[in-house]
């Protein structure tokens, strides 16, 4: 939390420039491509990184299809996830967030910029509304980060919680790729009280096509997307562990 204060002081003379500037481009649509769209936004997290130390490092991006439209799942630890997951993926993705935590300064931008999806998870109405229309944009070649643990704990050191079996009524509803995204040291950027430099690490895994999945029950996909991230995470510490012995 401390370096994410840190690191909007030492943004703070951008701001009048680049949020009305991120506020514009997300307006009119009608003006300015996704893919500058979308590249304001990166811009504006190349920003954050430089200026707090933060390194991150992408792994798999061969494991993303090249053509159509997917859905990534990634693990949940922190405010960080998402940049680090929009940084690393050069083609414009979009995502679905809790509306509750969506409009807050600078999120908000974030979101409208990159046509993200509001849940109202007290909605069950709009809930449906909103699966329907990422399905829809789904089939059209459009790629989302949906995050299926719902939440994430504070300083949770890479653990990974049950994922919630609803978040896969999309995959099943556009029978498109699910790319599981292993996300390792993400919760030290902005939820940790570390504040040295960081390097977190971005692993797009192989993706789980509808002949494997379509067949399984929601919560059985939740279970084997969240079980392969959990073993990519454990390999990978491991390694780490025995590099620093």
């Amino acid at each position: 939390m401390l370096r994410f204060i840190y690191v909007i002081l030492l943004n703070l003379f951008r701001a009048p420039y680049m949020i009305p500037k991120m506020r514009r481009e997300a307006d009119h649509p009608e003006k300015y491509s996704a893919e500058e769209r979308y590249e304001l936004a990166r811009h504006c997290i190349r920003l954050m990184k430089v200026t707090g130390g933060i390194h991150t490092k992408a792994y798999g991006q061969e494991n993303l299809p090249k053509e159509g439209g997917y859905m990534m799942y990634p693990n949940h630890q922190g405010k960080y996830d998402a940049l680090g997951i929009v940084y690393t993926h050069r083609k414009p993705c979009s995502i679905v967030m809790d509306k509750a935590k969506s409009n807050t300064i600078l999120v908000k931008e974030f979101i409208d910029l990159l046509e993200g999806k509001r849940l109202d998870k007290k909605d069950v109405r709009q809930a449906l509304t909103i699966i329907n229309e990422v399905s829809e944009d789904v089939k059209n070649g459009k790629c989302y980060i949906l995050f299926p643990e719902g939440g994430y704990d504070f300083n949770n050191r890479n653990h990974v919680c049950d994922f919630k079996a609803g978040s896969f009524k999309i995959a099943l509803k556009t029978k498109a790729p699910i790319i599981p995204v292993a996300l390792i040291d993400s919760y030290r950027v902005f939820n940790s009280f570390w504040l040295g430099p960081v390097t977190t690490q971005v692993h797009y895994l192989k993706p789980i096509l509808f002949e494997e999945y379509g067949s399984l029950k929601t919560q059985e996909i939740a279970a084997l997307v969240r079980d392969r991230i959990n073993e990519k995470i454990n390999d990978v510490l491991k390694i780490t562990e025995k590099q620093e012995k």
